[in-house]
C-alpha cells in the first residue's frame, strides 16, 4: 500500500517543548522532509517550496509514547481471547490502534500479544496507529500470570494459531526455547511473569513466578539478541528477584518497597506504573467483561500504585508512562497523566511519555524529542503542558494537529492543505 510523499513542511513561530529540560522555546521554526525533523531553526529558516504553516506561537511537543500496552487486549476478559479468530482480534486491535493514535500516541510498546503482522500492518498503512513495538507473547509458568485456563481445563492453546497474549513454559530448556522463538519472530524485547496478577484466574498477586534459573535464561537469550526483559511484577519480592536476574525494566509494582528502590537505581532499571488500569478495572470492569474473581483482586493493588509511584519518583528513579488497559477501557488512555498528577509534577510526566520512554525503548534520537533526524512524531498543542494538565488530557478541544512519521493524521486548524504519507 503507497501514497505519493508528502510534501516539506515548515512549522513557524512554535512554542518548541523540550521534555528534558522542561522547556518552551518560543518562536522557532521545523522543517519536516521525508517523515524526518530535517533542521530547527528560529524565524529565518529557508527552505524553499516547503509548505509554510504558521502555529502562532502555539505548543509543538513530540508525539506521546505509552510504553505498556495490549493491543490484541479488546475485552476485559483475557481468557476468551484464545478462543477467539485472530482475524477477528486484529479487525478490533485496528480500532484500538487508532484511538491512541488520535489521543496523541505516536509509539507504543506493546508487552503481550501484538505480534509482526499487527506492526507491519501498521507501518504500511494498512491500520492506521501509533508506531509498534511489539514484544511477541509473555513467558508464563504454568498457573501463572499469563496461563489463561480455569482451573477444569488442561489443554493448552496453541501458540501459533492463536490470539492468546501469552505462552506457557516451564523449565530452564523450555523457557530458553520459547525466548528464542519470540525473538525469531522479530519481538523487540522479552516479557516474563515474575509474579501473580488480577487478570490471572488461578494465582495470586502475592505469589512469586519462575525459578531465578529459568528468569537468568530469559535475560540471557534477550541479551544474546540484543534485546531487554520487562517483567510483570507487584511485590518487593518478585520485583527484587527480577532485578538481581538482569530484568531491565518492571511493569506495575505496585507494592514495591524501599529495597526494590534501591536495586532500580543500581542496575539502573525502568520502572512502568499503570495505575490508569486499576482506576478503569475498579470502576469498569465488570461492564468490560472482566470477571468478577478478578475484579475482587483488582482492590489488592489500587490504592498502593500511588506510592509505590512516589517512592520510585523521590528516588530518582527512572520512571516511564504506562497504562495497560483492557477492553473498551482503551478510552482511558490519558487518564494516567492525571492520576500521576497526584503525586508528580507534570513536568515529570510529559518527560516519562516522551524521552524517558524512547531511552526504555531505546529509541533515543528516533522519538520522544523534536531533534534533526528523528521521526516527524509532532503534535500541536493549544497550551503549556508542562502547566496545565487539560492540554494533555483533553484532545478533542486542545490537541488540533497529530502528525506520525511526516504525515498528518489530525488537522482541526486546517493548516495544512496537503496531505500525504511519509512512512
Amino acid at each position: 500500500m503507497t501514497d505519493r510523499e508528502a510534501p516539506p513542511i515548515v512549522f513557524r513561530d512554535a512554542a518548541l517543548l523540550d521534555p528534558e529540560a522542561s522547556a518552551l522555546a518560543a518562536g522557532r521554526s521545523i522543517l519536516v522532509e521525508s517523515g524526518r525533523i530535517a533542521e530547527i531553526g528560529d524565524r529565518t529558516l529557508a527552505a524553499p517550496g516547503a509548505l509554510e504553516v504558521d502555529l502562532r506561537g502555539r505548543t509543538l511537543m513530540p508525539g506521546l509514547i505509552d510504553a505498556h500496552v495490549h493491543v490484541n487486549a479488546v475485552t476485559g476478559d483475557l481468557s476468551a481471547i484464545p478462543e477467539w479468530s485472530a482475524s477477528y482480534v486484529a479487525a478490533r486491535a485496528s480500532h484500538v490502534l487508532r484511538g491512541m493514535l488520535l489521543r496523541g500516541f505516536t509509539t507504543v510498546r506493546d508487552v503481550a500479544g501484538a505480534d509482526y503482522g499487527l506492526a507491519d500492518a501498521v507501518d504500511e498503512g494498512w491500520f492506521e496507529g501509533p508506531r509498534l513495538i511489539f514484544g511477541g507473547k509473555a513467558l508464563s509458568q504454568t498457573g501463572g500470570h499469563g496461563d489463561a485456563r480455569h482451573r477444569g481445563r488442561d489443554a493448552i492453546e496453541c501458540c501459533y494459531c492463536s490470539p492468546a497474549l501469552n505462552r506457557v513454559c516451564d523449565g530452564v530448556a523450555e523457557v530458553r526455547k520459547a525466548a528464542r522463538d519470540e525473538i525469531r519472530r522479530g519481538a523487540r524485547h522479552l516479557k516474563i511473569m515474575l509474579g501473580g496478577g488480577v487478570a490471572s484466574p488461578t494465582d495470586r498477586v502475592d505469589s512469586v513466578q519462575f525459578s531465578i534459573g529459568e528468569i537468568e535464561a530469559v535475560v540471557e537469550e534477550a541479551e544474546n539478541a540484543n534485546l531487554y526483559v520487562t517483567g510483570h511484577a507487584y511485590t518487593a519480592e518478585a520485583v527484587n528477584r527480577g532485578l538481581r536476574c538482569g530484568v531491565r525494566c518492571i511493569e506495575h509494582g505496585n507494592l514495591i518497597d524501599g529495597s526494590s528502590v534501591e536495586l532500580f537505581l543500581e542496575r539502573r532499571a525502568f520502572y512502568v506504573p499503570t495505575l490508569a488500569t486499576y482506576a478503569a478495572l475498579a470502576e469498569h470492569g465488570l461492564e468490560f467483561g472482566l470477571p468478577a474473581a478478578s475484579h475482587r483482586k483488582v482492590f489488592e493493588v489500587l490504592d498502593k500504585g500511588r506510592n509505590a509511584l512516589e517512592l520510585a519518583h523521590r528516588a530518582g528513579v527512572e520512571i516511564a508512562y504506562g497504562t495497560d488497559l483492557l477492553g473498551g477501557m482503551h478510552e482511558y488512555q490519558l487518564s494516567e497523566f492525571q492520576l500521576r498528577s497526584e503525586v508528580q509534577p507534570l513536568s515529570s510526566i510529559v518527560r516519562a511519555a516522551t524521552s524517558t520512554a524512547a531511552r526504555l525503548l531505546r529509541m533515543e534520537g528516533q522519538v520522544g524529542r523534536i531533534a534533526p533526524g528523528a521521526f516527524a512524531d509532532l503534535l500541536v498543542v493549544d497550551g503549556d503542558p508542562l502547566t496545565d494538565l487539560s492540554a494533555l488530557t483533553n484532545p478533542e478541544q486542545r490537541l488540533p494537529l497529530i502528525m506520525k512519521a511526516g504525515r498528518v493524521i489530525k488537522d482541526a486548524l486546517a493548516l495544512v492543505p496537503e496531505r500525504g504519507a511519509a512512512r
